[in-house]
């Protein structure tokens, strides 16, 4: 039997268009080691990990006549230096140029014909480093052991400790053609017959009563879309067409700075983090010449990870939830904002409209280590008059990691935009420095790097108020 793609992850690629792709993207600055590290050194490296993550080495293939969902077979042609390419800047390459080459790239929609990844070795940035920018599709991380390509070429040494490594004795098994596709699909037919209507479904874009029945295993997804459909997102210009142009901007703060805030303002990391967010909209829609009132709101799609009650501070969530956040940038004093939204954060949480690990599990596939995959899968699966942009907040590892050698130094993430969405924030911690990725509509939200400017300077207010108070 083929092993086929859940219904949710087929609408993803079904619903997907040129100026809508899904995949989730990133990119990583790596100081380059002695000897350095090129284009052949990461096929190498990338090739010795794919035992690990065999989805990548398999395509998505269709059903004649969609009569069950589409399927992933072993891609018999498949070509480690097709996915892993070759790009430079101009030397001395300056941040503006990598940036304006990574939402080059990302704005670019995979070859559903290929297995659904790709990554580039960007040479030529100032300072002796190196990029390396990653594109990967959600439906390739649709379980709970599921893992990105980029998170296997990693180590916590320069020089990994040597370990068994198990043996990569791929062969391509040969792909199932037309009639034995529509022979499975038929033989799943008579044992689940409601599977074809599903199947048909999805293929034409009509996802509710499959959303039903997804939303129907867990009652807390239930309850807070119920009390959340009835109160529209507000009117935003984050919100209307968007075209196929992207912009991708930058931002960074420092841990200590934001525990700082947090011990003298209340609430949590995160809830400084998005008061942030908050205040740097605010200034963003003033700088726009938007009407801004007291009470103002930008509704955010915010999938979190919370720690247990008896973790230790630091520790890693292992819990998540997902939330649906009016953000006040009407409220004009940073201490209101962070305690009105640390408020809302426990308000929603108490209040069910919090979306549990399990829940989530049954709603969109989520995989741990992928958690900004998660917020493109629930914005996407999400009509767009539920939130105004995605926010996703991953912790990550506080010791610096490698790439055959190259000390990995600032990681971002790019968050796909949905439809209808012109804004998109990841936000990734590392060894000592939370990173901000923000994706946006090249057209609707061109200032985006106006925002980020103003996400730092809000972090850097936010920390003299504390001083000051």
């Amino acid at each position: 039997m083929v092993d086929r793609l859940t219904s949710l992850d087929a609408s993803f690629l079904y619903l997907e268009d040129a100026d809508t792709p899904m995949h989730v993207a990133g990119f990583l600055v790596l100081e380059s080691p002695r000897g350095g590290l090129d284009h052949e050194d990461l096929v190498d490296l990338v090739s010795s990990r794919l035992v690990l993550v065999p989805r990548f080495r398999q395509k998505v293939v269709e059903v004649p006549g969609h009569l069950a969902n589409p399927a992933w077979i072993d891609d018999p042609d498949f070509d480690v230096t097709y996915h892993v390419r070759r790009s430079a800047l101009p030397r001395p390459g300056t941040e503006e140029q990598l940036l304006d080459l990574v939402a080059r790239l990302t704005a670019r929609p995979l070859d559903h014909s290929r297995p659904l990844w790709e990554m580039y070795l960007v040479e030529g940035l100032a300072g002796d480093r190196i990029a390396v920018v990653t594109k990967t599709h959600p439906a390739l991380v649709d379980g709970l052991t599921a893992i990105d390509i980029g998170q296997v070429i990693l180590d916590d040494a320069p020089v990994p400790a040597d370990r068994p490594a198990p043996p990569d004795e791929w062969r391509p098994r040969r792909p199932p053609g037309p009639v034995a596709l529509v022979w499975e699909a038929v033989e799943e037919a008579v044992q689940r017959p409601t599977a074809v209507l599903d199947t048909v479904r999805t293929a034409t874009g009509d996802l509710r009563p499959t959303a039903g029945r997804l939303v129907g295993t867990a009652g807390s997804v239930l309850s807070a879309l119920a009390r959340t459909t009835v109160r529209p997102a507000p009117t935003s210009p984050l919100n209307g067409s968007i075209g196929r142009q992207r912009r991708v901007a930058v931002a960074r703060a420092r841990p200590g700075e934001l525990k700082a805030g947090r011990r003298a303002l209340g609430g949590t990391v995160n809830d400084v983090l998005l008061a942030a967010v908050t205040g740097a909209l605010r200034e963003w829609l003033l700088s726009r010449g938007e009407p801004v009132v007291g009470s103002t709101s930008i509704r955010a799609l915010v999938p979190v990870s919370v720690r247990p009650d008896d973790a230790d501070e630091d520790a890693e969530g292992t819990v998540v939830s997902s939330l649906l956040l009016d953000l006040p940038v009407g409220e004009p004093n940073p201490r209101v904002r962070v305690a009105r939204i640390g408020y809302a954060m426990r308000g929603a949480a108490q209040g069910g409209q919090s979306v549990g690990a399990d829940a989530l599990v049954a709603l969109s596939g989520f995989a741990p280590p992928t958690l900004h995959a998660l917020g493109a899968r629930a914005a996407s699966g999400l009509s767009r008059r539920l939130f105004n942009l995605v926010v996703t907040n991953v912790p990550g590892p506080q010791v610096p990691l490698y790439a055959a050698g190259a000390r990995m130094l600032e990681v971002f993430p790019v968050v796909p935009l949905a439809r209808g969405q012109g804004l998109a924030i990841g936000l990734t911690s590392y060894d000592g420095t939370v990173y901000f990725g923000l994706n946006a509509d090249r057209d609707s939200v061109s200032d985006v790097d106006v925002l980020a400017d103003l996400i730092e300077q809000e972090v850097a207010d936010l920390v003299e108020t504390t001083r000051e108070g």
